[in-house]
């Protein structure tokens, strides 16, 4: 079997697996066959299993890449490799397999977050409640945090424009950094009863759809942190790229499939979000906020300084998020402590944390993608000497990485 045979199998045995786990095509742009083909027979779990085995014994037959693209042909081995591991690992899981948190997270996306106890998140609580108002003796922290917060509610009637300006400033500085495909777009949709908050559906032809759910406040910083991270440079330019060097330019099918429990994921998270950071680096963020974001939200700019020294505390609680879901996963903590630990650690108010925990049901360890995926790829290129007070070079590593089909293993 040639490397293309292997990865067309490959492709179909992710959308034989979507016929089993919804969830689990996050985007296809192949061919229009190959989906009907999976539609019109359901193909058995344990031929599914069988067949990822026999293409990894496949793989393991390949000659050893050389050449001038050694390297890229390196990555595509390796990243086919891990891919398959993943989907038998999720076969597994459907068909009834047990492992822990962090047994999933690295049978899935390649890595295992970090273990993080109460005493480290309480470091962080003691600072937020000193820079919060309100009485600390009668209000719990998290209330103090709500309320604070509510002060930046992007107003209903005013998400459409404060959303387009933050999406138009991320799309201008990205395209002067990347070369993106004329005609590249993206349509915006606003949605409820989600149990996430942002969601990209990436449908080839350079073009997505993001829904925006709005079941809960959506607070100031959200708008540059979704227009990005959705968008510019985040999960549009990331599909995009990908689609046209690795599918259209080398041919590679294995691009024209995104399996969302696969080693993939943490690669499109993590650069997600560092892209925030890439875009908008030191100051320059609260700048644009407060001179043109709030304004159009119709808040007043001069209490950004202050909004961004509580997020930046708060942004610190993210991995409070991976220590709930892994008690709750592992059977530590039910449901009901799952919320609780939720509110006091990561200071999110009960209707978020609820929400949070739908989030942790459905899709399970998947949440180390964001946090650790974030810290994981931010260390890649700033190992390779994209710094912050190297910006041109920072833009040219992390273009390269969301070109190409690198592992989570490959960013230490």
């Amino acid at each position: 079997m040639t490397m293309n045979d292997i990865a067309t199998s490959y492709v179909k045995l992710v959308l034989a697996v979507g016929q089993h786990d919804p969830d689990y095509v996050d985007a296809f742009y192949g061919p229009s066959a190959w989906k009907q083909e999976a539609e019109a027979k359901k193909r058995p779990m344990d031929e599914i299993r069988g067949e990822a085995e026999r293409l990894l014994a496949a793989l393991a037959q390949q000659p050893a890449a050389s050449g001038p693209d050694a390297e890229l042909l390196r990555l595509r081995h390796e990243y086919l490799t891990r891919q398959l591991q993943a989907l038998a690992a999720r076969v597994d899981l459907l068909n009834g397999k047990k492992m822990t948190f962090d047994e999933e997270s690295k049978a899935l996306y390649d890595a295992v977050a970090p273990t993080y106890g109460e005493a480290h998140f309480q470091g962080i609580l003691d600072e937020l409640g000193a820079l919060l108002p309100g009485d600390a003796s009668n209000t719990p922290l998290v209330d103090r945090l709500e309320r604070f917060r509510l002060g930046f509610e992007i107003p209903r009637d005013r998400l459409g424009p404060v959303f387009d300006a933050a999406i138009a400033e991320c799309r201008r500085r990205t395209r002067e950094h990347i070369t993106l495909p004329a005609g590249e777009s993206f349509t915006v949709e606003y949605v409820t009863d989600k149990p996430w908050s942002a969601y990209n559906w990436y449908k080839g032809g350079s073009h997505s759809l993001i829904q925006v759910n709005t079941d809960l406040p959506i607070f100031i910083d959200r708008a540059i942190d979704l227009a990005c991270h959705e968008g510019y440079p985040g999960h549009h330019v990331y599909n995009v790229l990908l689609e046209q060097h690795l599918v259209k330019e080398r041919g590679w099918p294995e691009a024209s499939v995104y399996a969302l429990f696969s080693p993939q994921s943490l690669i499109a998270e993590g650069t997600a979000n560092f892209g925030i950071e890439v875009t908008f680096p030191g100051e320059k963020r609260v700048a644009f906020e407060r001179e043109v974001l709030f304004p159009l939200a119709g808040l007043d700019p001069a209490a950004a300084e202050r909004y961004y020294r509580v997020q930046a505390l708060t942004q610190k609680l993210s991995y409070a998020g991976n220590e709930a879901a892994r008690r709750y996963l592992d059977g530590q903590i039910d449901r009901a402590q799952a919320v609780d630990w939720l509110m006091r650690y990561a200071l999110s108010s009960r209707e978020r944390s609820e929400q949070r925990v739908r989030f942790f049901e459905r899709y399970r360890s998947y949440v180390i993608n964001y946090n650790l995926g974030q810290d994981l790829v931010k260390k890649y290129v700033e190992t390779k000497g994209g710094t912050a007070d190297q910006p041109e070079k920072r833009w040219r590593i992390f273009t390269e990485l969301i070109s190409s089909p690198r592992l989570p293993s490959g960013l230490r």
